[in-house]
């Protein structure tokens, strides 16, 4: 099918025919998708279709093949760990942060690769968006809440200062209370211009969040399109809106 492009120029993210296996198994399926500066766009499926196998392999964790661009730059030869000073980050599904440091600890290690004065006063402003965390910034993380471990994940990540955002699965486990301030959280650092890639399980909240969507089935792209489409098309609606 062919690929939607949603501006002009060049993506920030550009990726063709992306392929992960696991032994015998083919995760992903050699497929093509992008993402523009400052778009939000969800990765949707059921279960096993392959997104946080996606996101994996974005962020170099994992082996892939296929053509992987980052502002143009073949991401292939770079490891993980590099692509932090570039801009580009991921929460993970877990959260991934260090359950015997502080709030105030994590929040210093999503700086590690910066060398700038300004890490203070974005930490500052971290605890300005998230008041929660600044109520907690000496308790030890692994004593947080599963909401509270979720703010503390994307909080870590805005540190770093992303250009693009990674996010797999952010509503997992969670109150719906807190869902929606995680997504109030999700929202306002779009507003900001920084690129999000969603994984989410919740289908019509990543729906609602994202101005486009590809929907992964068995690890390949069965539809791609804007969030409005998406949300009207029947095979969506009836498979992961719950409608008839």
């Amino acid at each position: 099918m062919s690929e939607i492009k949603a501006g002009k120029g060049a993506p920030l993210l550009e990726v063709a025919k992306l392929e992960v296996h696991y032994g015998g198994i083919s995760a992903v399926k050699g497929i093509d998708l992008s993402i523009d500066a400052g778009e939000t766009v969800a990765l949707i499926g059921a279960n096993g279709a392959g997104k946080t196998s996606t996101l994996k392999a974005l962020a170099r964790l994992i082996p892939s093949s296929g053509s992987l661009r980052y502002q143009g730059e073949d991401l292939s030869k770079l490891a993980a760990h590099d692509l932090i000073g570039r801009g580009f980050s991921l929460v993970p599904e877990g959260r991934g942060i260090f359950g015997r440091l502080t709030v105030a600890e994590n929040l210093v290690m999503g700086a590690y690769q910066r060398r700038d004065k300004e890490v203070a006063s974005d930490i500052e402003r971290v605890y300005s968006i998230l008041p929660r965390l600044a109520e907690r910034r000496s308790q030890l993380a692994g004593t947080l809440s599963g909401g509270e471990q979720q703010m503390l994940a994307i909080g870590r990540a805005l540190i770093s200062r992303p250009r693009l955002l990674l996010l797999d699965e952010p509503s997992m486990g969670l109150a719906p209370l807190m869902v929606e301030k995680v997504f109030e959280v999700i929202r306002d650092t779009a507003a900001t211009g920084v690129a999000i890639l969603l994984v989410e399980q919740n289908a019509r909240l990543a729906l609602e969040t994202a101005s486009r969507a590809y929907v992964l089935e068995s690890g390949s792209i069965a539809l791609a399109d804007s969030s409005a489409v998406l949300k009207t098309d029947p095979r969506i609606t009836a498979a992961y809106l719950g409608e008839a």
